[in-house]
Order: structure tokens, then C-alpha cells, then sequence
């Protein structure tokens, strides 16, 4: 009776643990006993045990075209009221969308410049051979599917994000009309997220097979790079906050910076913690409108805004990641190749936001969009928690940058309560 109930407990205190520390047990655990098989010259079982990851690997695909497309449309749908908010509405997406793309390039740059993926010998000749590079103008063109249906079936990412958001910007220019496609997509997007949800949750056992794999077959010389990975994200992410959102402060806005990170401080630390950028939205709102002097009728539009489409800590994320996989696996990406990199995790990034691991789903299409091995995905999902806690962090910083920015030039920002340093804001907020 008594081993009946240790088994119990310990059943329970699994299904009770929070899904990233079963990642990070299930990552541990993948690492020993590969390291066991490897040693012990037991491959073939580390190659058997990779089939329960390869289960998981194809759960993640099935969910790429579904879960892209509604969130896109979701995502653009939100922005109904942009006609009367007009130019808010207007700066909010170019500044998103934009300083995504900044912080994907510099995600390419430090993974070019730290390398972490290189020494790491692992074949991918099969995964991907080589081929001419088509020239930048087809890429351009080939963005726009002459047909949806195939571009889904083939699983086109460029080509479902484009049409997605076409689709979610006509819902909205039909207005009255398109209320009942608004609200069916609202509903889908919830089904969608609670399959995305029970697809995660398989994530320990996918991650414990395929970190059993990797190890048992290369040994211990592919983990130790990982350390690189960690710290090249998270000297992008202090680059892109400190240059990118605030050289704008200070050259677009003509604001002190340093007033910019100080009041902005509480969801940081919020997001930094909870690594949910809707979870720390009351907390961002309160921020902004106490400590920075932003008026409420832009807070209240741009910050849910952001907390939607602005992934420039994912999109980073996303970078170092796939170059990582890239020199990993042996693969040599041409420029064609960056670019697919920079558009599609600018333009998958919209899609992120509120899906609870959807970082490794958008990891997935990344690797996808260019042709890596998606057992990639595998090697950072044990580290994805150190990680997630970085580039929430900037989600959300550019989030509040935004908004500071836009109520500048709208003439919405009290400048004297912009100036004055405060408490840090306290608001009552349920947690979630």
C-alpha cells in the first residue's frame, strides 16, 4: 500500500508541476540516458526512442497551418476600430512590424557573430540539399498565393500569413457585415488555442525523446553550446531595448531614456517573471499612464494592440535559434535563405501572441520556411523558460515604447508626469 501511494503522489505532483520545469526534468533526463546509451554503445535504442519525439514533431506540424491562419485573422480583426482611431492605429503597426524586423536581423547577427551551432557535428545532408538561391523579386512575388487552398496543403507559410492577414483586413473594411466571420474566428481561435494547449502538454515526453536521440547518438559534444544560445539572446535583447526602442525615445520623441526604462521598470520585471505578455498588460497599462503620463484613450488602444502582433523578443528568439539549428546541422544559408528568416518571423511573430508555448510552434515554420531539420526544435526546448523570460521582457518594453511614442506625436503625453520620477505603479490585478 505504501509504494501504491508514493506512486500516487508522484503521479500527481507531475501532472500538477508547471509544463516548463517537466521540460527541463524531461531535458535532464533525455541528457542521461543518452549520455548512458552513447556510452554504452546502445544507439539503436536512442534511434527506437526517438519515434515517440517524431509523434510529437508531427502533432507540432499539424498544427502550424490552423493555428497561423486563425491567429493572424484574430489578430488583424482586433484592430476593428483602426478607421476611427486612424493614424494611432497606423503608427502602432508600422512600429511593431518594424522593430520586429530590427530585432529578427539582430538575432541573425549576434547567432553569425557567437556561432553556437558551430563544431557541433551533426550531419543534414539529407535534410537539405543544396540549391540555387531564386532571385529576391520571385520571393517578393511568390508571397501572394494564386491560390489559399494549395498554399495550406503545402504548408506555404509566407503565403497563408499574407493571405491571413488580407482576409482579417477585409472583415474589418466590411464593418456590420462582417461581424458573424469576426465572431466565428473569436470562437475557432479558442478551439485552436486549447488544441495547441493539449499539443504542448505532450511536449516533455517529445523533448525527452529527441534530447535522448541527440545525445545518444552524438554524445555530450552537441549540448554544451546551449550556454551560447542563451547568451547571445540575451545580449540582443539588451541591445534592441537599449538602442532600438531607446534611440527612438531619444531621437524621434526627444524624451530622457532613462526615464523611459525607469517608468517602464514594474512590467518588466512583471513579464520578466510571468513570461506572459498579456498576463502583465494591467500591469503595463497602469505603468505607462502613472509613471510615463500616457493618456488612456492611447494606452488603451495600442498596449492590447501590442500584446497581439509586438513579438520583437520572440522574433529575435527565433533568429539566434535557427542559425543555431542552421550550423548545427551543417547547413549553409544563402542571403535568400536570411530574408525567408526576417520575413517569416516578422510576419509569423503577429500570430504568438496569449498561445502558451507557441514559441516552439513558430520556431517550427521558421526552420520550415528555410528547409532546417525540425528536430531543432528539440535541442532549445529545454532551455525555451530561460529564454521565454528574456523575450517576453521586450515584448513588452516595446509594447510600452510604443505607446510613449505615439502619445508623443499625438499630443497625449503630460510631459511633467513623464519627467517626475515615481513609485513604482501597484495596481490590484487577479493573477491568472
Amino acid at each position: 500500500m505504501q509504494p501504491e501511494t508514493r506512486k500516487s503522489g508522484f503521479l500527481a505532483g507531475w501532472r500538477n508541476m508547471l509544463l516548463w520545469k517537466q521540460i527541463v526534468i524531461a531535458l535532464v533526463l533525455g541528457v542521461a540516458v543518452g549520455i548512458v546509451l552513447n556510452m554504452t554503445g546502445n544507439q539503436g535504442i536512442a534511434a527506437s526512442i526517438k519515434n515517440i519525439g517524431t509523434l510529437f514533431l508531427s502533432l507540432i506540424k499539424m498544427l502550424i497551418v490552423p493555428l497561423i491562419f486563425v491567429s493572424l485573422v484574430c489578430g488583424m480583426t482586433s484592430v476593428s476600430d483602426m478607421a476611427r482611431m486612424g493614424r494611432i492605429g497606423l503608427k502602432a503597426v508600422l512600429f511593431y512590424i518594424g522593430t520586429t524586423a530590427f530585432a529578427i536581423t539582430i538575432g541573425l547577427l549576434l547567432g553569425t557573430i557567437f556561432q553556437p551551432g558551430v563544431g557541433v557535428d551533426i550531419a543534414a545532408a539529407s535534410a537539405m540539399e543544396p540549391k540555387a538561391a531564386p532571385a529576391f523579386i520571385d520571393q517578393l512575388i511568390g508571397i501572394v498565393p494564386t491560390n489559399p487552398i494549395a498554399a495550406a496543403a503545402d504548408g506555404n507559410v509566407l503565403q497563408i500569413i499574407f493571405f491571413a492577414m488580407m482576409f482579417g483586413l477585409a472583415i474589418n473594411l466590411v464593418g456590420d457585415a462582417g461581424k458573424p466571420v469576426r465572431d466565428f474566428f473569436e470562437s475557432l481561435n479558442s478551439v485552436i488555442l486549447k488544441l495547441t494547449e493539449i499539443v504542448i502538454s505532450f511536449a516533455p515526453y517529445g523533448v525527452f525523446a529527441l534530447i535522448a536521440w541527440v545525445a545518444g547518438t552524438y554524445g555530450l559534444d552537441l549540448l554544451l553550446p546551449l550556454g551560447t544560445v542563451i547568451a547571445a539572446l540575451y545580449l540582443g535583447c539588451i541591445l534592441h531595448g537599449l538602442l532600438v526602442y531607446g534611440g527612438l525615445i531619444t531621437l524621434v520623441a526627444r524624451l530622457n531614456p532613462v526615464r523611459f526604462f525607469q517608468g517602464a521598470l514594474e512590467p518588466m520585471i512583471v513579464s520578466f517573471t510571468s513570461t506572459s505578455s498579456s498576463g502583465t498588460l494591467p500591469v503595463t497599462l497602469t505603468a505607462v499612464q502613472k509613471n510615463l503620463g500616457v493618456d488612456r484613450s492611447v494606452a488603451s488602444f495600442t498596449l492590447p494592440l501590442g500584446a497581439t502582433i509586438n513579438m520583437d523578443g520572440t522574433a529575435m528568439y527565433q533568429g539566434v535559434a535557427a542559425l543555431f539549428v542552421a550550423q548545427a546541422f551543417g547547413v549553409d544559408l544563402g542571403m535568400s535563405e536570411y530574408v525567408t528568416i526576417v520575413m517569416t518571423a516578422t510576419l509569423a511573430s503577429i500570430g504568438t501572441a496569449g498561445v502558451p508555448g507557441a514559441g516552439l510552434v513558430m520556431l517550427s515554420l521558421v526552420l520550415t520556411s528555410v528547409g532546417l531539420p525540425l528536430e531543432g526544435v528539440a535541442i532549445v526546448a529545454g532551455i525555451d523558460r530561460i529564454l521565454d523570460m528574456a523575450r517576453t521582457s521586450l515584448n513588452v518594453t516595446g509594447d510600452a515604447a510604443c505607446t510613449v511614442l505615439i502619445a508623443k506625436s499625438e499630443g497625449q503625453l503630460d510631459l511633467e508626469a513623464y519627467n517626475t520620477p515615481h513609485v513604482l505603479a501597484t495596481p490590484q490585478v487577479s493573477r491568472s
